[in-house]
This record gives C-alpha cells, structure tokens and sequence, in this order.
C-alpha cells in the first residue's frame, strides 16, 4: 500500500449552503470548490488540510452532526481495498467513483470510526 497522507476531514451538513456561509463568513475559510449538484464543498485556510461539507442524503451512510471522516489518500485504491480486505478490515459497501474525481471506499477502523480511503483522479 502506498499511502500519501492525510489531506481531507469532511463532515455531513443538513443545509449545505447555510454550512458554507458559516464557515466562510464565522470561522473564515475559503470557498474552494462547490460542486451543487454532487452536494459537495471544499474549504480551506491558508495553511493545513481540507473541510469537505457533504449535504446529508439518502446515500449517506452518516448523518449530519454524528461523525468527521478523515479521509486517507492512497496511490491505488483497488490494491489498497484487497490488502484491507485480507487483513480483516471492515468494509463499509464498494468503491464508489465520482466521475473525474475521486474514488473513495469506506472503513472502520478497530474501534467503529467511520474513515475513508480515497484516490484522486
């Protein structure tokens, strides 16, 4: 497995729109990207990582105010899933890939944390 590092914690958000407004306008990130139609936000500070804000959804397995995922950047997500699975790390359904993107599967680790791998396209 070829791990890049920790660049990404996101947090589900019941109004994407209203969450973007406070944390640009009250705790001073930036916009970077907002994509409406995937319910996805991206902000950042001038130094450090990454808050992504998902608006809750059906297909979200987290509901908003109960979890941040942090989310691991890896090379190759598929070895990385195979790997995981053969050393009995719980998987949470398959990898799901945002079209030009990203490719992102869920897992948790030994004590229920919900956490994420991801392999940017």
């Amino acid at each position: 497995m070829s791990t890049k590092g920790v660049y990404l914690s996101w947090i589900v958000v019941n109004d994407i729109e209203a969450a973007i407004k406070f944390y640009t306008e009250v705790a001073g990130l930036q916009l970077r990207e907002f994509h409406k139609d995937f319910g996805w936000a991206e902000l950042s500070g001038p130094e450090g990582m990454t808050l992504g804000l998902a608006q809750e959804s059906q297909e979200q397995q987290t509901k908003a105010g109960t979890n941040a995922v942090v989310t691991i950047t890896v090379e190759d997500i598929v070895a990385t899933r195979e790997m995981f699975l053969k050393k009995g790390v719980r998987l949470l359904g398959n990898i799901l890939e945002v079209a030009g993107h990203v490719k992102l599967q869920t897992f948790m680790d030994n004590d229920g944390n919900m956490l994420q791998l991801a392999q940017m396209l």
